[in-house]
This record gives structure tokens, C-alpha cells and sequence, in this order.
């Protein structure tokens, strides 16, 4: 059976505090576990007052601390905003406390700082249309030009970094934690440089992606397993996971590609009530994506309160039409849809609803569904 993983953002509740989305994040990994799910992940996010997910590794070691079998781990860590060594010694220090359990997921999010300056100065690219692959909805890519000339992006990535600060290639940072947790890193002049906590962790290296670019290409190159992001950008999970599969080298990792899928799901014990309690999705997205961040999580009836623009409903089409929502019967089979289009070898669900039960029962709902035999 493909294994059901979680990425959790913490997300905090309309009327609520980052203090109770971190004890919903413990709540939830705990509950979780017991479903079975296979991993845990949480993401990196600045500068959201609705999301609690700032530091990764701090968040991953109460985790760890909180549950005893699930793998946890990060999905992902901006690299552009950290050197390979405070990442190693972060995550070799969880390792060190809950050794065979981390998973280091890294992503590129953070280095993009120069490429959204650029993309600031461009005209927007001509659309792409909308397509259906054998049951799975491709949607119009969305365009990031007017998100990347927000005067506040390019704040927060100044304040994201040491002033004048670069960011290495990624391809280079990736080499580099490998070779820090392996023991063999040497610099150029051949002077050594161990990790402690860090080295001889017994860490799983993931990439992760939302096209076929560097991502995809670093991942297989290196024989590393590759999370493609339907939920985040749904427009290029196809080219993501071709251009991973045909870059790929057998590793001591890996003898074949692993693929997961991200998916953004929530479950009810009908159709309607799941459609209620995802409602919030898209004006939570439209902050997102107005460059405003990521809002506290509205309830259901703020967000019937939204008197929507034209604008608007652009600017959250492809998320809204790409979320997972319904009955466990009507989310699975869309599940089995997108793994079987993708290729994937595991499904990583991210589920936010305002209230906390609501998530926790969405995911049970959703893994005694997906244990059952498929007629």
C-alpha cells in the first residue's frame, strides 16, 4: 500500500495564538502516529501571522520528543537562509537524541532572492492552458511576476540574511551537508571540517521541488529521494517528477527513484461538511499570493463573509481547483488518481481547517479509508 506522510505548516487559528498551533502540531503528531502515518514533516515559513512553522529543526525536535515511531523531519529547509553546517549540526543534534527517525528535507526557497529580482523586471509569461491527464487536473500555471516586485519580499529576504550575505549554488550547499554528515568534507585548499553534532547522523537527505529545475536535477543526480509539490505549484508536478526520474543516477541511498506527492486534502464524513470546513482555503490563499502573507485561518463564516473580485478568484483558481476535498471515499480515489498519474511512491497530505478536531478527525478519516483493500 503507497504510505500516507504529513507536512505541517502549524497553522495558527483565526482568534488563536502561535502558541496553540504549536500545541496543535504536538496534538497532532502524536495523533497521527497512532493512525499510522509514515512521516511527519513540518514546513519553513517567514513573516505569517498565520503560520508558526518559522524554525524547522526547534520545531522537529519537540516532535521527535512528543512521539516515539514516526519519522520526522522538515519539508523543507531554505537553504538560502542557512550554511550547511548550522543545518547538519541542527538536525545531527535531533538525530543524535532520536537516531534513525530524521528526515532532512531541503529546498531552494530561500535562494531565489536574485531570480524573483529578476523576475520583478519581466512582462508576465503567456498562459498555459489548463489539462486534464488521465483524470488529473493540470491548471494554468500561476504567475509569480507581481509577487515578486512586493517591496516587502525583498524586506524579509534582506532580513532573512547577514548583510551582503550570498547564497552558495544549491547543488554546491546539497554536496556540502552530504559531505559534512558522510566526514569527508574538505575545502578547496583540502583542510578538513567535521560536524559535531552532525557527523555519522544517520539522516535521510530529501529534495524538495515545485518544477522540473535544479531541484529535480540536484535530487537525481545524487541518487536522493524527491518530494514534488502538487499542493504549492500543481502546474508542474508532471515536469518536476519527469525531469527527476531522467536525471537519475543509482546511489547508496538509492537504487531507483522515490517520488512523494504533496496533495492539499480535507476530509468530513460527507461531501458537504468537508466543503464547509475547507472554505477558509482560498481566502487563505489570496493572502498568501496578494504578498501580504499567510493569514491566521479564517473560520467558515469569515470566510463566507468575503465579498470576492474577479481578481480575486484568479489569483487562488489553480489551489482551490487542485485541493482534495470531500468524504474519505471521494478524497481516496482522487488520491489514488494523482499517485497513479505521478508515479508516486508516497502521498505527503498537508490538511488545514480553523478548528483543531476538524484536522485531527480529517486525517483519521482519511487513513482508515486508505487502509482499506480497494475493490
Amino acid at each position: 500500500m503507497t504510505a500516507l506522510s504529513i507536512l505541517d505548516l502549524a497553522p495558527v487559528p483565526s482568534g488563536g495564538t502561535p502558541g496553540d498551533a504549536l500545541r496543535n502540531t504536538l496534538d497532532l503528531a502524536r495523533r497521527t502516529e497512532e493512525f499510522g502515518y509514515l512521516r511527519y514533516w513540518v514546513a519553513e515559513h517567514h513573516f505569517a501571522s498565520g503560520v508558526a512553522s518559522a524554525a524547522p529543526a526547534v520545531l522537529i525536535a519537540l516532535v521527535a520528543a512528543a512521539t516515539s515511531t514516526i519519522r520526522v523531519g522538515s519539508g523543507a529547509v531554505q537553504l538560502g537562509h542557512q550554511t550547511a553546517l548550522s543545518v547538519v549540526e541542527q538536525f545531527g543534534l535531533i538525530d543524535a537524541l532520536h537516531p534513525g527517525r530524521v528526515d532532512l528535507g531541503l529546498g531552494r526557497s530561500g535562494q531565489r532572492k536574485a531570480e524573483f529580482a529578476e523576475l520583478a523586471k519581466k512582462a508576465p509569461p503567456a498562459p498555459r492552458p489548463a489539462r486534464v491527464v488521465d483524470g488529473l487536473l493540470i491548471p494554468e500555471p500561476f504567475s509569480f511576476t507581481a509577487l515578486a516586485r512586493s517591496p516587502l519580499l525583498s524586506l524579509y529576504g534582506s532580513l532573512l540574511q547577514q548583510p551582503g550575505a550570498e547564497s552558495p549554488d544549491f547543488a554546491d550547499q546539497v554536496d556540502d551537508i552530504a559531505a559534512l554528515i558522510a566526514g569527508t568534507y574538505r575545502s578547496p585548499e583540502g583542510v578538513a571540517a567535521h560536524a559535531v553534532p552532525g557527523e555519522g547522523a544517520d539522516l535521510r537527505l530529501w529534495i524538495l521541488g515545485s518544477s522540473g529545475g535544479q531541484s529535480a536535477q540536484v535530487a537525481g543526480e545524487r541518487g536522493l529521494p524527491f518530494a514534488a509539490n502538487y499542493h504549492v505549484s500543481p502546474s508542474g508536478v508532471l515536469e518536476a517528477a519527469e525531469a527527476y526520474r531522467e536525471a537519475f543516477k543509482p546511489s547508496e541511498t538509492l537504487a531507483e527513484p522515490h517520488l512523494i506527492v504533496s496533495a492539499d486534502v480535507v476530509v468530513a464524513e460527507d461531501d458537504e461538511r468537508a466543503r464547509e470546513l475547507a472554505s477558509p482555503y482560498g481566502l487563505w490563499v489570496r493572502s498568501i499570493r496578494s504578498g501580504a502573507g499567510a493569514i491566521p485561518f479564517p473560520t467558515p463564516a469569515e470566510a463566507a463573509a468575503h465579498e470576492w473580485t474577479k481578481e480575486d478568484r484568479a489569483l487562488v483558481a489553480d489551489r482551490l481547483d487542485t485541493q482534495f476535498v470531500g468524504s474519505p471515499r471521494t478524497v481516496a480515489e482522487r488520491l489514488r488518481v494523482l499517485r497513479d498519474v505521478t508515479g508516486a511512491h508516497e502521498l505527503l497530505v498537508t490538511t488545514i481547517t480553523h478548528d483543531h478536531a476538524d484536522r485531527v478527525r480529517s486525517y483519521e478519516l482519511l487513513a482508515e479509508e486508505w487502509s482499506r483493500p480497494v475493490a
